[in-house]
């Protein structure tokens, strides 16, 4: 099945009484309203694909709007014009349909077919196949700090709004094509310092895409303007450590400037997340800042450095310092709410201890050109951001062109190194760590690996 279609095992019932459907559902209600004669009463018959749960009640105008899409196999594009309608209130139609067990859709195409399970469990089964995915934009190089890490300073210049607005529907296309649903990461530098910020988070939130902001602590009432549009999923600023060492990296007054605007997010109601760049000279600080957090952030956690643009500066952790403290950071993950997980090498602690494993840096293990794909300013495609890994442009190729070339693939499968690990479908380590240390990112393993031995194919 590669289209949308609808449940087999519905069945579409036309009666002439309105709330005949509590008589006829066997689920107990609290109230049962009283049956009165009308006209063009329709009653949904299912069972849900998934639990086999028997569903009746009442068809609603949204239902039948879904049936209808799908049965007449109507464009989303034109059932949205017909409607006056965005395409992204057509898509909460059918994705609600889908959840309901209504409509079925095809499985998604981003998945992962050659990683093993550890000791051939199927627990893991769920990190094999994306539902969703996210275009990380960094849609400008404008910026208000100028941090001692940084990535990249380079001048690239932003896409102007019309050809913004081309890339998101190609996105779009990529998405429905892929039967994943999207998500837009709007970053940068600061992506709120993008000339026509609000009217492309506008036009992502009218198509339907998930939308979440990297950024910095901004003036609250642009942030108001976003909420209106679309609340985001999340939004995460940078804190590289307790106050002195952070405005070291970041500029005199930005930690006091984060508190407060962490403050300021979650009186709204947003979601906070904080991300810190490890280093040698803040691994000690990290356990201390996350205490400080707790209540003041929803989730904290970090990022090895990448020694690339004027991140080359500065130092990485020793690998058995960074062991140590992975040990330490994973205990205290279970006594700090505010600690996530997210370095794909946690993996590794947790199967010594006999925990489950987690899905890693991207929810699936190394996501680079997997679940993700990081958009330069310019148009310039990566496989990830925190390391030089080209894939494509934008601007000369259709995303779904990129995401299926063989260069692309190369960066999803990882190292060989990896290949026989049965940690690989939640780890295969970080490419970006691998390139720092001027290692081939195609064929050896993430130099922080400290696993003794992996276990073959049989």
């Amino acid at each position: 099945m590669d289209i949308l279609s609808v449940n087999p095992l519905l069945t579409l019932l036309p009666v002439s009484h309105k709330n005949l459907a509590s008589i006829l559902d066997k689920e107990p209600s609290e109230e049962k309203k009283p049956i009165i004669p009308s006209e063009n009463i329709l009653i949904l018959i299912w069972r849900h694909p998934k639990n086999d749960r028997l569903h009746i009640r009442e068809a609603g105008d949204t239902d039948l709007l879904a049936l209808k899409i799908v049965i007449e196999q109507i464009e989303i594009r034109d059932a949205a014009a017909a409607g006056g309608a965005t395409m992204g209130f057509i898509d909460s139609v059918l994705k609600k349909a889908i959840s309901q067990g209504i409509i079925l859709s095809p499985k998604s195409l981003i998945h992962r077919g050659n990683a093993l399970s550890p000791h051939g469990s199927s627990k893991l089964e769920e990190f094999r196949s994306a539902d969703t995915f996210t275009l990380q934009w960094h849609i400008t190089q404008a910026c208000d700090l100028h941090c001692k890490h940084c990535y990249d300073r380079s001048n690239r210049a932003p896409l102007p709004f019309h050809i913004a607005v081309n890339i998101l529907d190609d996105f779009y296309n990529f998405c429905h094509q892929m039967h994943v649903e999207g998500q837009v990461t709007f970053t940068g530098g600061n992506p709120l310092l993008y000339p026509d910020f609000l009217n492309i988070y506008r036009e992502t939130s009218n198509r339907g895409f998930g939308t979440a902001i990297l950024g910095n602590p901004s003036p609250i009432d642009q942030i108001k303007e976003l909420v209106k549009i679309q609340m985001p999923s999340h939004f995460q600023i940078s804190l590289e450590g307790l106050e002195q060492h952070n405005d070291m990296i970041r500029g005199k007054g930005h930690f006091q400037r984060s508190l407060y605007f962490l403050s300021q997010l979650r009186d709204m109601g947003i979601y906070t997340m904080v991300m810190l760049t490890l280093t040698r000279d803040n691994i000690d600080q990290v356990l201390p800042l996350a205490d400080l957090l707790r209540n003041r952030a929803d989730f904290f956690t970090f990022n090895r450095l990448s020694t690339v643009g004027e991140g080359a500066r500065l130092l990485m952790a020793e690998p058995g310092e960074f062991q140590s403290f992975l040990k330490e950071y994973e205990i205290e993950s279970h006594q700090n709410p505010v600690l996530g997980l997210k370095d794909n090498l946690i993996n590794i602690v947790r199967n010594q201890n006999g925990l489950d494993l987690f899905g890693g840096c991207t929810g699936y293990g190394c996501g680079a050109a997997f679940n993700f794909v990081a958009l330069l300013a310019d148009g310039e495609v990566h496989a990830c951001r925190k390391f030089p890994s080209p894939i494509g442009n934008i601007l000369e190729s259709r995303l779904k062109d990129i995401y299926q070339s063989e260069l692309a693939h190369k960066y999803r499968k990882g190292s060989t190194d990896c290949k026989d690990c049965t940690l690989n479908i939640v780890c295969r380590g970080c490419l970006a760590i691998a390139y720092s240390r001027g290692l081939d990112v195609f064929k050896n393993k993430d130099p922080f690996c400290f696993r003794s031995s992996v276990t073959k194919k049989a």
